[in-house]
């Protein structure tokens, strides 16, 4: 299946490399009649084993509906989004809610603009929190080693900084060993120095793990960190970047 659409131009994706989501025609609306409010409008869009990929665009573009319905967390309206494991095709559009838990459960980590850590907990238990529910975790310890808080990790969520906090996050999110990393606007509520120390993370856990990851920004000097940008507008992908030469998340400014 995967051969048969490698010739496909898909935004671009580098071709010959295994898929790991593939979407035609993909749509969604939200509402009815004159309030309807058109998210997505018919994209097409093919993402490959280890990719950095940004979704850059204005707010209302589009980014966090793609990324959601790839996320297995939306529905489309319209058109297909499959995921690709192991060399099978699984349907995410018309799954089951179950089919759907067991997708983001296993395979899916995701890292919002909003932390979402227990206070009452030290990082090292907000991470556990997840390997306690993965077939093949990694330890917590390890996974906040990655993101560079090993001597953090006894720290409850207060006396973590903003920053750290998201790193922690990051940690919660790779310590399942996911199969992909969806990041929405990880640095939005973040100065440009903490946010840089994030993007290093995620960085860092792209190149070393070798997880497929999505970064929704509006923030347009993150796009120089990926392998690809897709530029989204009004619901569609307007254009598309490939980066012969990535920039390093620790160069960044804004």
């Amino acid at each position: 299946m995967d051969a048969l659409l490698s010739h496909m131009p898909m935004n671009s994706a580098p071709l010959g490399a295994e898929a790991v989501f593939i979407a035609q025609g993909l749509t969604k609306v939200y509402g009815e009649g004159d309030t309807a409010v058109h998210a997505l409008r018919g994209v097409d869009l093919r993402i490959v084993q280890g990719e950095f990929v940004v979704l850059l665009g204005a707010s209302g573009s589009g980014k966090s509906t793609l990324l959601n319905i790839l996320g297995g967390l939306d529905s489309a309206s319209a058109g297909t989004a499959r995921w690709v494991h192991a060399g099978e095709s699984h349907e995410l559009t018309g799954a089951s809610d179950a089919e759907l838990t067991r997708y983001r459960r296993e395979h899916v980590g995701f890292v919002f603009q909003f932390y979402n850590l227990i206070p009452s907990l030290t990082a090292l238990e907000n991470v556990a929190l997840v390997t306690d529910l993965a077939d093949d975790p990694m330890p917590p310890e390890e996974a906040l080693a990655l993101v560079g808080l090993g001597e953090r990790m006894n720290h409850f969520v207060s006396q973590l900084s903003g920053g750290e906090q998201q790193r922690v996050a990051i940690a919660r999110a790779i310590a399942k060993r996911p199969a992909v990393l969806l990041c929405d606007e990880p640095t939005g509520a973040l100065d440009c120095a903490t946010g840089v120390m994030v993007l290093q993370a995620i960085e860092h856990v792209n190149r070393t793990l070798g997880t497929t990851t999505v970064v929704i920004t509006h923030n347009a000097p993150i796009a120089s960190m990926a392998d690809r940008v897709l530029r989204l507008a009004d619901g569609r992908i307007k254009d598309t970047q490939i980066n012969a030469h990535k920039v390093a998340a620790s160069t960044l400014s804004w």
